[in-house]
């Protein structure tokens, strides 16, 4: 039974076969490794309203509820994406709910979803004129060189945290009238909605479990990060690509990278065959992660290194990666993810 509730979740965070490539991926930056944050355009109708006397401030637009949530925290390869979803108050559960059946990401099929982040992205559409989406793409070099610091360590948590608020600091700058936010939560829900309440004091704010399964615009952010993860897999995958005839078709020299996630057998079977014996792999990959940890020592697969000090015993790769000793000795013990021998 176990088996098989894994072996459907791993099929629900795969991208589905076509996943639509929407606005928010970039090529250039996707493949360099960089994090980067994409905006949409906010819909007139939510813009502020110049008044006729130009010395007045202007009319704020229709007050608006926000939702954020994240997609990717656990996987070792690909991007964590934060999502947002912002909308007239009065149209969150008709239009989200009602209208185009939004839910928990996790829920819906990848081609559902998908498909709801086309109809987003498409002009004349209600959810085109009448809602604003943002995602901040956390890129895993990125993610991987702030947890291994060696002064105090910038862990997940904290890197998710500046990366809800400076998006929603995004959205107030364009001129959007946020008067509800919506969370879900980051650790315990009162302090993380504590400190949001003071730094977003014109607004209220809700921090909750589960809020992408109680809150539509919530629902909608976790679609937008969820989308864009999976096309930014995708993306990431082209360079494992190469010509295969003179007409320049492209064919998979390896196979398919699965949802990138340490418990799908397709994932650690590709970092397996991909990994090089000094650099690892890309900068898709999250070196941070017990996952890489483990694959990097077992067997003596990865190179042995000379360090420019006295001793002629060379050191593991493993040993430029994190600082001290962990628990028990485990000079990586602090290391986060599925460890390898859980998974087989």
């Amino acid at each position: 039974m176990a088996d098989s509730q894994m072996e459907e979740d791993i099929v629900l965070e795969a991208p589905a076969p076509d996943v639509f490539i929407a606005p928010s991926i970039k090529h250039e930056l996707l493949h360099s490794g960089a994090s980067y944050t994409y905006y949409s355009d906010v819909p007139p109708s939510l813009l502020p309203k110049p008044n006729q006397d130009p010395n007045d401030e202007p009319e704020l637009g229709p007050p608006c509820a926000l939702g954020v949530d994240e997609a990717g925290r656990g996987p070792v390869l690909g991007p964590m994406v934060y999502g947002l979803f912002y909308l007239p108050l009065p149209l969150s559960d008709p239009l989200l709910r009602q209208t185009h059946h939004f839910d928990d990401s996790k829920v819906l099929t990848p081609t559902v979803r998908s498909s709801l982040m086309e109809t987003l992205c498409t002009p004349s559409t209600d959810l085109y004129t009448q809602c604003g989406w943002a995602v901040e793409v956390m890129s895993a070099r990125d993610i991987g060189a702030n947890m291994m610091k060696p002064a105090a360590t910038y862990n997940l948590n904290a890197q998710a945290m500046d990366a809800t608020i400076n998006l929603i600091h995004g959205v107030y700058r364009q001129g959007v009238n946020v008067k509800e936010i919506y969370i879900d939560t980051i650790g315990n829900p009162a302090t993380y909605q504590r400190k949001l309440e003071k730094i977003f004091p014109t607004a209220l704010v809700t921090v909750a479990k589960k809020a992408d399964s109680l809150y539509p615009c919530v629902s909608a952010a976790s679609v937008c990060a969820k989308v864009t993860r999976d096309a930014a897999l995708e993306v990431l995958y082209e360079s494992y690509l190469e010509p295969k005839d003179e007409e320049d078709e492209m064919e998979v020299v390896e196979p398919t990278w699965g949802s990138g996630y340490p418990s799908d057998a397709k994932c650690t079977t590709w970092l397996k065959r991909n990994m090089d014996p000094v650099f690892g792999w890309g900068s898709e990959c999250r070196f941070s992660w017990g996952t890489v940890k483990d694959m990097l020592d077992a067997k003596n697969v990865a190179a042995k290194v000379e360090w420019p000090i006295d001793g002629d015993e060379g050191q593991r790769l493993t040993s430029y990666f994190g600082e001290g000793k962990g628990r028990d000795g485990d000079e990586l013990g602090g290391w986060f993810g599925q460890s390898v021998e859980e998974v087989f």
